[in-house]
């Protein structure tokens, strides 16, 4: 680390104070919020505020968001979810922010750049420095005594820059991955409406509205509806049910006190917690494996890549198509490849629907679907060269998803290596500055 690097405490660059308590009726309109979820999940506060509250002028002056603030959460239900950072990179207009947070204003003779801050409390040093300093009680609690006792080490304002800049650039290109993703999902989704709901085609060819689609795509659907127990559906469509056309499997978790079952890590195994902080439908890795010992008590086995995954219970509704041959708990309804609808349909199939799903759900500790209360669910059933014909190109939007994803992998751990040494100054710039060459 340069002689030119500073390490000094936070209340020398920053003043404290909580934000905005108000009761729940107060909420859901009014002026812009800076939410508790808001500052734990990201590193800088999002550019729109998505929550609202009506608060008076007093209240938007006292507790307003400004370019440089630094919010801390305050208050957590265990100790690793406590003083999760985010920094706002511009003015919020009228915005207050959560009470369960403290907000750290720069004062003028600061000269920490808020790019540089961002990263810097949330790497691992930090991070662990954080916890040492947090207490329990029935929750963990963050006050100002702690605070004042963080400490920051930065290099000049010029370098801070330059640091910020290599982590942003990732950051960035993430974001727009992620952007790009969205809008891949949102035209699959879309299609399948069209085709499969709105009967779109089948209009058209009625010579109720133009048609959209190639003529060769067009011909392959009906010109007329016909009554149904699903209503009207396309002449020579089919009602089924879901057992009719994909298989429907569970999964169990190996005893967990028993090491044979999970050591040597051999096979991936999932559970739905895995699902739960997906940006989108690609399931790339697990966080757990079992022993191919541990596989053996597992009826459902080691299911293949394009197996489509949806959570039965706690909550009802992950979607994601593996991308990796792994084993399940019993937590999920999976759907392997092989049946008359292919896994990929079905998750489109499944979003659309996913209301009648939960509507068959049961239990009184919490909601769960059942394989047996999820098979007899009807479906429409279209002909192959229809469902073949839509597979042609959500096959397409979904290979370009799964790269996006790896891409995204990819570069949120080339970020995570270089942060911790980016922000102690273990790491040259040049060498960073020339590793983010490579990807970008």
């Amino acid at each position: 680390m340069s002689s030119e690097w500073k390490t000094s405490s936070l209340l020398e660059h920053y003043d404290v104070r909580s934000g905005l308590s108000k009761p729940a009726k107060d909420f859901g309109s009014g002026h812009p919020f800076l939410s508790f979820k808001d500052v734990f999940y990201n590193f800088f506060v999002p550019q729109e505020l998505g929550d609202l509250v009506n608060s008076t002028d007093k209240e938007r002056e006292a507790c307003s968001v400004m370019r440089g603030d630094v919010f801390l959460t305050r208050t957590s239900e265990t100790m690793h979810e406590l003083g999760m950072s985010s920094v706002a990179l511009q003015d919020y207009p009228n915005a207050t922010f959560n009470g369960f947070c403290k907000r750290l204003r720069p004062k003028a003779e600061s000269g920490l750049v808020p790019e540089f801050v961002g990263y810097y409390l949330r790497s691992p040093q930090f991070r662990q420095v954080m916890l040492s300093f947090s207490t329990m009680s029935t929750r963990a609690s963050l006050n100002n005594e702690m605070i004042g006792r963080l400490t920051i080490t930065y290099p000049p304002m010029d370098e801070q820059r330059r640091i910020s800049s290599v982590l942003k650039s990732l950051d960035d290109r993430i974001a727009l991955l992620r952007e790009t993703n969205t809008t891949l999902e949102a035209i699959a989704q879309a299609l399948f409406k069209s085709w499969f709901v709105d009967f779109d085609p089948v209009h058209a060819n009625a010579g109720n509205q133009a048609p959209s689609l190639p003529a060769e795509i067009q011909a392959l659907f009906p010109s007329r509806l016909v009554e149904s127990p699903q209503g009207l559906i396309p002449e020579g469509w089919e009602v089924c049910t879901i057992a009719d056309v994909t298989e429907t499997l569970g999964g169990a978790t190996p005893n967990t006190k028993n090491d044979e079952f999970w050591n040597p890590p051999e096979v991936s195994w999932t559970s739905p917690k895995d699902l739960s902080g997906l940006n989108s439908p690609v399931f790339l890795e697990t966080e757990r494996k079992i022993s191919k010992l541990g596989l053996s008590k597992i009826s459902s086995g080691l299911l293949p890549i394009g197996t489509l995954l949806m959570s039965s219970r706690a909550p009802i509704g992950y979607l994601a198509m593996a991308q990796v041959p792994l084993a399940i708990n019993q937590g999920y309804i999976a759907m392997p490849p092989g049946g008359k609808l292919p896994p990929l349909f079905m998750l489109y199939w499944c979003r659309h629907n996913m209301e009648i799903i939960e509507n068959r759900a049961n239990g009184s500790t919490f909601m769960e679907i059942s394989k047996k209360a999820f098979r007899p669910i009807e479906i429409i059933l279209p002909p192959s060269t229809v469902v073949d014909a839509f597979m042609a190109t959500a096959e397409t939007l979904f290979d370009r998803l799964v790269e996006n994803e790896k891409q995204i992998r990819s570069l949120s751990d080339l970020r995570d290596t270089l942060l911790p040494r980016l922000i102690s100054g273990q790491l040259r710039l040049p060498e960073a500055e020339a590793a983010l060459a490579e990807v970008l």
